[in-house]
């Protein structure tokens, strides 16, 4: 899972895209890039860390320019640790590419042999990113056919791009001396909006993954972009755009309004914050079909993402709502940390209790979802040793029984705790004295109901069924294997001036 950004200013844009990625940081930790245009002359930095460790007065001097993209990134399965993996990616043939991608290609393997063998172009990482870039960069210069490129010729590279990829993938590129290219994926799986800003010199233009990253740098939303789309931003600020792929089923991950975007995100022309409210509207409905009300005391979140769900599920029931867990802020999620032990210190670090709340009372803990199990089984025993009576759980998601392949790293499907076991095994295992899941129907209709056009979601990771249809037992099985390899990675950030050496000094 990324966050990516891309600016078409007026002016500098380094700080608003330093601003803008740390209003996406939450979607990923792992490392942080940001490459910038000046005329033709492309600039970048990446490195590991957040944001605010990685960019320096230093580096920020050193992204000069009125245009340019950045990711935030979480690793997906099999990726390697490596600096040289972090995103942006850059070519330079047969245009100068700056390149940032959200999601994961389910076909990269063939795309990458295809790529060496009949295009000729060489992959530097193992990152399918990469892969992507290439792709692209082939197909704008079959469709430039050794001329300048024009808005037609664009949109047909991504036509043929379409025909080529599959999987999930939301993509903000620069084109050195045209302007800035976002497009889609045709089931539009990863979230991709555009936004305007008006100043003295002029229309700016935003694209990111999120609203909230618009409304944080002072764009107004203008419209998400469409799965299939291609809109292209030139440098004067011309807008244009096509659609590029049709007949695909439109089927956004659900995962994104359970838990990875913010809650003061509209995805889709839906709140997250609302369709939160809504899965703890119809969980509470399953619940007091569950549980005997009377047997609850106290109603408690596990923060942060859960408390939407939370408040509505106790105020539907009449039931009392406390917090009673205080979340560490700088700690990152466990679910992808590597080692149970790890993970298990982790939880203890994230999270404490507030004795009072818990002590004597039977405890109802919401939580978006259950992945693991090894937070819920930390959590449970937390509460217990602070006091409570009992403990009951209630997850706003149905359980967590497949691996996803659209660019969340989740775990493979023996690691996952709902795999092959039913809810009362699942709920001795993390401890709870009862344990609640949200329906898949439910869970659809939390975000439907916000949006009645939207119809159809990727649930892959709770059903199963993957919408590109071309997920195959093999494949997951490749996939779960190449999560087993370690690979060495590096702490350094690297720099690149593609236009004249420099120094990061």
């Amino acid at each position: 899972m990324c966050g990516i950004v891309g600016v078409i200013g007026r002016g500098p844009v380094n700080q608003l895209l330093y601003d803008s990625l740390l209003l996406l940081q939450h979607r990923g930790q792992d490392a942080a890039g940001i490459a910038t245009s000046n005329g033709s002359q492309f600039n970048m930095y990446k490195a590991h860390g957040l944001v605010k460790d990685v960019f320096r007065t230093r580096n920020m001097r050193s992204l000069p320019g009125t245009s340019g993209i950045g990711q935030v990134r979480y690793p997906t399965a099999g990726s390697s640790e490596s600096v040289e993996e972090a995103q942006p990616f850059y070519v330079n043939a047969p245009f100068g590419i700056t390149f940032a991608h959200n999601g994961n290609l389910t076909n990269s393997k063939e795309l990458r042999e295809s790529l060496y063998k009949i295009d000729q172009r060489h992959i530097n990482t193992n990152s399918d990113s990469e892969v992507l870039l290439n792709v692209l960069a082939h197909e704008l210069q079959r469709a430039a056919n050794g001329v300048s490129l024009d808005e037609s010729a664009i949109f047909n590279a991504v036509r043929s791009l379409h025909k080529r990829v599959k999987g999930a993938y939301a993509v903000v590129a620069q084109i050195s001396g045209y302007g800035l290219l976002a497009f889609r994926d045709p089931h539009g799986i990863r979230p991709l909006c555009m936004g305007r800003s008006e100043s003295s010199l002029g229309t700016e233009w935003m694209v990111a993954s999120e609203s909230v990253a618009l409304e944080g740098s002072g764009f107004t939303f203008v419209r998400d972009i469409l799965p299939g789309e291609a809109v292209f931003i030139s440098l004067d600020g011309m807008v244009s755009s096509e659609m590029c792929a049709t007949g695909a089923l439109h089927a956004p991950c659900i995962f994104e309004y359970v838990y990875f975007a913010r809650p003061d995100s509209v995805l889709e022309g839906v709140s997250v914050y609302g369709a939160r409210l809504r899965m703890g509207e119809y969980l509470a409905d399953k619940l007091a079909r569950s549980l005997r009300l009377g047997d609850i005391d106290v109603v408690m979140p596990i923060p942060d993402s859960s408390r939407p769900a939370a408040m509505q599920l106790a105020d539907r029931l009449g039931l009392n709502y406390r917090e009673g867990l205080i979340k560490n802020r700088y700690v990152g999620r466990t679910f992808i940390m590597p080692g149970q032990a790890v993970r298990k210190k982790s939880v203890r670090q994230k999270l404490n209790t507030i004795g009072m709340e818990f002590k004597g009372k039977n405890v109802l803990l919401v939580d978006d979802s259950i992945v693991r199990g090894t937070t819920s089984r930390e959590i449970v025993d937390m509460a217990r040793a602070a006091g409570a009576n009992k403990v009951y759980m209630a997850s706003a998601a149905p359980p967590v029984r497949y691996q996803n392949v659209y660019g969340i790293d989740m775990p493979t499907q023996q690691e996952l705790i709902a795999t092959g076991r039913n809810d009362e095994e699942i709920a001795r295992i993390i401890g709870a004295d009862a344990l609640i899941y949200q329906d898949i129907d439910s869970m659809q209709k939390s975000v439907s109901d916000l949006n009645p056009a939207l119809q159809h979601f990727d649930t892959s990771c709770f059903t199963g069924e993957y919408v590109t249809g071309d997920i195959t037992p093999a494949y997951l099985e490749s996939l779960s294997h190449s999560r087993k390899k370690t690979q060495d990675g590096e702490a350094n950030g690297l720099l690149f001036n593609m236009g004249f050496a420099a120094e990061d000094n």
